[in-house]
């Protein structure tokens, strides 16, 4: 196995923490998605999910709690990770959250 960066290492604890907030704040526990960082990385759950042509179940369901905030998508565009995306990847994460009517303001 390589070594991760740690941008990389500190993505994957930030995609643990939106799971346990999610859970905490939302009363939404999104098993699937812990499973899929546990046994495939934070970055390559990212990647897999940024790469499906619908939104997950667990997208979905906090944009029903309107919490996008919690979302992959919401943490793939944080200025610090985005090098760790491609441009497309970036902006299917920045697409799917304005489909959902996410307020950007102007960055």
């Amino acid at each position: 196995m390589s070594q991760l960066s740690d941008l990389e290492i500190d993505f994957h604890r930030r995609m643990l923490e939106i799971y346990h907030r999610a859970k905490e704040e939302c009363g939404y526990n999104p098993t699937r998605f812990l499973q899929m960082v546990a046994n495939n990385g934070g970055l390559k759950t990212a990647k897999k999910l940024l790469a499906s042509t619908e939104p997950s179940d667990g997208f979905t369901e906090l944009w029903a709690k309107h919490r996008l905030d919690l979302t992959m998508e919401f943490l793939v565009l944080k200025s610090e990770f985005r090098s760790l995306f491609t441009d497309q990847e970036v902006s299917t994460a920045r697409e799917r959250l304005v489909l959902y009517g996410y307020p950007f303001s102007d960055e």
